[in-house]
């Protein structure tokens, strides 16, 4: 099967893409991703990089028109600089690495006429590649290039389109997209995302107010749906503050904050159980943290009182601020403890307490608006009262899932969705719910004012006039309500270094908390409605509109869909990671609520729909782990295959998996340990039954590097973009010992090109298990030697021990100074060992515990020794003046350095090394691999900081290098 390679199957700017996906996960405003949250969504900038690269050719497949390589080299290189190109700029008298291109957020935004110039020059690219495949002339003009992608480009499809990061991005890039989920939350978000901006492209705002400002022609892209947002949201919050605004009253100031009154921004609250104490029975604060602000000069923190005067002891809450500390939370992994009696009570009794009914709630401080600052107020009863006042007229009854993992409050009695909210959120809720479909009739009775025909078509309907645009706005607006759930529960807390309100989902569960935050809808600050309908305004105008989306929910497993010749790129479900129907959950109850009239089909069930979804989730099957993979396995099988039909023989398709390798095997003949994922192998098996091929894998890092592994060793710091083909009819079937032989001959080369590319150690394996399956798949089967063939699972295992003895081969490399080193922090890390155990290893590796003393790399003392940690070498070191450098050494002198003097000192030790640099950063890979299977995290940290920022340390040694031999020319002359 010919086709023509393109650039995503030779090489990619990975540390560019890299870098941008990292800094994304800083970009809250305007950014599509704060529009409604999505779990693990897939960076943009990755999306759209991996999607252009898809689409254009490598000059590779032009010796017509690149006939050498060193023409086809720079042209690669042209690509690769409009993708994303590092930069070094200055920024208040400091050199920051930028970059510039496709992948960065800043150059692909539309400025004022709506068009974004970087875009533009990706669509005529992917158009110049179109039109050399069709033997047409090339479009150059805008208008041009726009329209010959509407007519020739293949369109782009994701099956499991989840937060829609790929067909967003498609679209971008001037391809029709398609998308499609079986879960309803994730279909709406993504039709909000591609399929209603570009229905009403251009078209002026319907409220009279913005009507007055700006002439009907000026409206670009969905600039006009943005301002209908913030205009029709802002009558919703002032219209909700006329109906329960009186369950929100200002509080009275103090004189030492200027007197008069304030607007609350949030109520802290404490839930409370009975201590077991019989002597005592006070209802007992369960409290992770008294501290309000940590913010330095402005310190806050509650400070319980103890009233023994009452039978039981009352405890009461006093906001302390200046010098001063708060005591320590009274709950624990372990339980909690009276703060009247201390007496300590586990979980269990916490649990039956909840369960019981008799978990209460407690105000603990008050948070108010001040000039340019927060102020903490006590507490006081008619704060109390008036929160007990609010009667909600519904709330969500679905229960929430038995879901262990990833739901706690069921333990403590909360075990439905309206629990999770007090009934004060639940009133507010319900009324900006209401509020919704009210709007929504306003919009269309202004919308028929001025002049829009009313063809009482609805979104749902693809409708275009009044009653489809009124369906959109309210879409946004309901969005913006779920934004306020995920602020507005009682599971929401109070972040103290930030003095604001911190969400629910500060990761992908709900947990429980204790002490909890109820903010003000009414609060112009953190938790508030304006701040956070704010997000939908700001998202929807940087929205693209430049081509047609189409999304609907379907199960990828079971329904066949769209027109062949399709490109496919999508993130499929990782084996049991998310369970996204049950998370999606808390959002669709109010969605529900808001938008079943607009969506009748998306919100025909009282809840997500679970059955079908491709999740390996052992609760769903009475607890059966096999039953779970099994199910996964056939689903995720059959979703492939049906790819393998519509996917386009011209364009590679493209998953991206980021599922960590964690399960261990012991081979029982020889009692080595072998490593495998059942994730990466069901995904893999569906991959070649599917009759796929992988061509390429890259590793797309999400993380900054300094967070990859911040709390736990085995985090990922990547997704891996697995590239593959269809694999050809006539593949022919290979013996075992062919497999490891054609392994043999590629596998060493592809890891030194990744080393060489300075992948992070952490996602070392993740990357080479596509580079050793490229090998296996490109065969219809590889044959043991019984004549079964081998399964991916053997095939994974044989891929990580050769992982292994590659770098087991790079100690060779090492001297004997490190040798030993290596294998005696293997066993001590950094504790002591026996001399004698030391002295024996020292000869074994041809080097001596005096030597290895007088480099400077252990201690030895008492008949014990121990390797010098990184904070005992000494400082100032030169290792021009050191005669004996072992690489161990000069590693772990280019951590501290990296440490202490940042990137430019370790630049400069660099500089110093010369040779042994490179060296150094092979040892940080070995050493990396073996704290991982150690657990030792912290350790783990350094050395995967070294490799990740070894790009930087490099460029600017070279221009240390550089400047030197500038200045000793200038001496000679």
């Amino acid at each position: 099967m010919s086709y023509r390679k393109k650039l995503i199957e030779v090489s990619m700017p990975l540390e560019a893409i890299n870098q941008e996906s990292a800094r994304e996960k800083s970009i809250r405003h305007g950014h599509p991703s704060t529009l409604h949250l999505w779990w693990a969504r897939r960076p943009l900038a990755a999306c759209r990089a991996v999607l252009f690269a898809s689409l254009v050719d490598d000059p590779s497949a032009h010796p017509d028109k690149f006939p050498t390589e060193e023409e086809q080299q720079a042209e690669r290189q042209r690509l690769h600089d409009l993708i994303g190109k590092i930069e070094t700029e200055e920024v208040r008298g400091k050199s920051k690495q930028v970059v510039r291109g496709l992948v960065s957020w800043d150059d692909i935004k539309t400025d004022e006429t709506g068009t974004s110039p970087i875009i533009e020059a990706a669509q005529k690219e992917i158009a110049r590649c179109l039109a050399w495949a069709n033997n047409h002339e090339p479009p150059t003009e805008s208008e041009a290039v726009r329209k010959y992608l509407q007519e020739y480009a293949p369109p782009v499809y994701d099956p499991f389109c989840g937060g829609g990061s790929i067909p967003l991005e498609a679209q971008r890039l001037g391809i029709e997209a398609h998308g499609s989920d079986l879960n309803p939350v994730a279909v709406l978000i993504t039709k909000a995302l591609i399929e209603i901006p570009p229905k009403f492209k251009d078209k002026p705002p319907v409220n009279p107010e913005a009507r007055k400002t700006k002439d009907i022609n000026q409206w670009r892209g969905a600039q006009g749906l943005a301002e209908d947002v913030r205009y029709y949201g802002q009558w919703m919050r002032d219209e909700a503050e006329k109906r329960i605004g009186h369950l929100y009253p200002k509080v009275d100031l103090p004189e030492e904050h200027g007197g008069g009154e304030a607007t609350v921004i949030a109520w802290l609250w404490a839930r409370t159980v009975k201590c077991p104490n019989p002597a005592c029975g006070c209802q007992m604060p369960l409290v992770r943290s008294f501290q309000l602000s940590k913010k330095k000069g402005k310190e806050a923190w509650v400070e319980p009182i103890i009233d023994r005067s009452q039978n039981p002891t009352v405890i009461k809450f006093e906001v302390k601020t200046g010098e001063g500390k708060p005591i320590e939370g009274t709950t624990s992994r372990k339980g909690a403890v009276c703060l009247a009696c201390a007496t300590p009570s586990n979980l269990d009794y916490v649990r039956s307490e909840g369960k019981a009914g008799r978990m209460n709630a407690q105000l603990m401080a008050i948070v108010a608006e001040g000039n340019k600052k927060r102020i903490y107020l006590s507490p006081d009863e008619e704060n109390e009262n008036i929160a007990a006042l609010a009667k909600p007229e519904w709330k969500p009854e679905a229960e929430l899932p038995y879901n262990t993992r990833d739901f706690k409050t069921p333990n403590y009695g909360m075990q439905t969705f309206g629990e999770l909210f007090t009934s004060r959120q639940l009133v507010a809720l319900n009324t900006f719910c209401d509020l919704v479909d009210e709007v929504r009739e306003i919009i269309k009775k202004n919308a028929i004012g001025i002049g829009i025909k009313n063809d009482n078509l609805s979104q749902n309907k693809d409708g275009t006039g009044t009653t489809a645009y009124a369906d959109a706005l309210a879409t946004y607006l309901a969005f913006a309500v779920d934004r306020c759930t995920d602020y507005w529960s009682s599971i929401a807390t109070w972040h103290n270094s930030n003095q604001q309100v911190r969400c629910t989902f500060a990761r992908q569960a709900i947990p429980m908390t204790w002490d909890y935050i109820e903010a003000n809808p009414f609060s112009n600050s953190s938790g508030g409605w304006i701040s956070l309908y704010n997000s939908t305004i700001e998202s929807l105008q940087n929205l693209s509109c430049s081509a047609k989306g189409i999304v609907t929910q379907i199960d990828a497993a079971t329904s066949d869909i769209y027109r062949e010749s399709i490109v496919v790129s999508t993130d499929p479900p990782y084996y049991d990671n998310i369970g996204y129907a049950d998370l999606s959950d808390f959002f669709y109850v109010w969605l529900r609520r808001s938008l079943s009239s607009i969506y009748p089909d998306l919100f025909s069930t009282l809840l997500v729909p679970k059955e079908p979804e491709l999740v390996a989730t052992p609760y769903r099957f009475g607890g059966s782990k096999q039953k779970a993979k099994e199910f996964f396995e056939t689903g995720l099988n059959k979703a492939f295959q049906r790819m393998r039909k519509m996917a386009s023989n011209r364009y590679p398709l493209t998953i991206y998996y980021a599922f960590k390798q964690t399960e261990t095997e012991t081979n029982g003949n020889n009692g080595n340990s072998t490593i495998a994922s059942t994730g990466w192998e069901t995904m893999l098996e569906g991959l070649i039954q599917a009759g796929f091929s992988i061509t390429g894998t890259l590793p797309m890092r999400s993380e900054q590097h300094h967070r990859m592994i911040a709390n736990n060793s085995n985090a990922l710091a990547s997704s891996i973009a697995l590239v593959c083909r269809p694999r050809t009819d006539d593949a022919p079937s290979v013996t075992r010992r062919q497999f490891l032989k054609q392994l043999q001959k590629e596998f060493p080369a592809d890891l030194a090109t990744l080393q060489q590319g300075n992948i992070a150690p952490v996602d070392l394996a993740q990357a080479s298990i596509g580079l050793g399956m490229s090998v296996f798949s490109r065969y219809s089967k590889v044959l043991e030697a019984d004549g079964n063939p081998m399964c991916v699972r053997t095939a994974l295992q044989i891929i990580n021990s050769y992982i292994d003895e590659f770098l087991n081969e790079q100690e060779g490399e090492f001297d004997p100074d490190t040798r030993w080193a290596l294998t005696w922090f293997e066993q001590y890390q950094f504790e002591e060992g026996q001399y004698g155990d030391a002295e024996t290893l020292s000869k074994a590796k041809n080097t001596s515990i005096k030597g290895l003393e007088e480099a400077g790399i252990l201690t030895a003392k008492n008949g014990k020794v121990r390797l010098l940690q990184r904070e005992e070498l000494p400082e100032n070191w030169n290792p021009a003046k050191d005669d004996r450098t072992p690489d161990w050494e000069a590693t772990q002198y280019l951590i501290q350095t990296l440490d202490k003097q940042g990137e430019i000192g370790a630049a400069k030790l660099l500089a110093q090394l010369g040779d042994k640099g490179e060296i150094c950063r092979d040892l940080a890979y070995r050493l990396y691999v073996i704290c991982d299977r150690q657990g030792w995290t912290q350790e783990a940290i350094s050395y995967n900081s070294l490799v990740t920022s070894w790009s930087e340390i490099n460029r600017l040694a070279a221009m240390e290098q550089q400047l030197e031999t500038v200045v000793q020319g200038e001496l000679v002359v």
